[in-house]
């Protein structure tokens, strides 16, 4: 009797042991995948930083990134290029979201179709076209006379613009699904009982999706402010924003612990960001237990 119950228990222990192994076995490639694209480049950027020509300990990238007036410059502008963008963004995406989903027009229909095109567009295509289309004597110059046309290419409103169209898809996207889930039940009753359309959405439409515009907030703004392809042919030379000025520091320069110290710096940012999402995140899922 006794040895069948050995038997049981080291069939019971073999079980076990072969589901940790084949969880282990699933989780091991994303791990790995992150080990190598996430983890070691930080890491190493991390100790790039903090070394001199000599490889020895030391601050002076970081005294160079803070002190320098360029770098300040760029890491000003970048912020504002960033937050504008986020704004702009969030704000047309927002409303394009609530129009999809709460109107049964035929142009809405159609909007809904083609919205996303963007997303299948190469980004380079995009930006040639865009540069083709608004540059001093781009098609838009010609229809309008050249010395009506306002500077867009190499300024910070064509940066704008393109990083709008880049993001409005993704994020109207985001948005839809977080409308589209808020019961219609609730929408009707709101209706019934005499409520606005401005009511409507301060009470019921924002606090229901507010959540996911967080979501892609931080998606917007980890994706801005590391930008390089359309800063690199669009915007002015200088000031820069941090991921064009970080390429130039390491390819041009050779400065390999100012372009860490550079990354290192825009890490820090997403991870605040990141911080302050997983916090909120936090805060309601206390409330929600409670």
């Amino acid at each position: 009797m006794s040895r069948e119950v050995a038997l049981r228990e080291g069939f019971a222990i073999s079980k076990k042991t072969k589901l940790a192994m084949l969880g282990i076995g699933l989780v091991m490639p994303s791990f790995l995948t992150l080990l190598v694209l996430v983890i070691y480049p930080v890491a190493l950027a991390i100790m790039e930083s903090f070394q001199n020509e000599e490889d020895a300990f030391s601050l002076e990238n970081y005294q160079y990134i803070f002190t320098e007036p360029l770098i300040l410059q760029n890491i000003q502008h970048t912020l504002i290029v960033t937050f504008i963008s986020c704004v702009l963004t969030l704000g047309m995406s927002y409303i394009l979201a609530i129009y999809l989903t709460f109107s049964n027009s035929f142009v809405s229909k159609i909007i809904n179709k083609l919205y996303f095109i963007p997303l299948f567009i190469p980004g380079v295509i995009s930006i040639y076209g865009f540069i083709n289309f608004y540059r001093d004597n781009g098609w838009v110059a010609r229809m309008i006379g050249e010395n009506n046309m306002p500077s867009i290419i190499y300024d910070m409103k064509g940066l704008l613009m393109i990083n709008v169209w880049f993001n409005i898809p993704f994020t109207t996207m985001l948005l839809i699904s977080a409308l589209q889930a808020i019961p219609h039940s609730v929408i009707e009753s709101a209706k019934d009982a005499g409520a606005s359309k401005v009511r409507l959405f301060i009470h019921f439409i924002f606090p229901l999706s507010y959540k996911t515009m967080l979501v892609t907030l931080t998606f917007l703004f980890m994706g801005l402010i590391g930008s390089f392809t359309a800063p690199f042919l669009i915007d002015r030379n200088a000031p820069q924003m941090l991921g064009v000025s970080m390429q130039q520091h390491f390819s041009v320069y050779n400065e390999i612990g100012q372009s860490s110290a550079l990354a290192v710096f825009m890490f820090l940012l997403c991870s605040i960001v990141g911080y302050i999402y997983i916090q909120n995140n936090m805060k309601e899922s206390k409330k929600d237990m409670f």
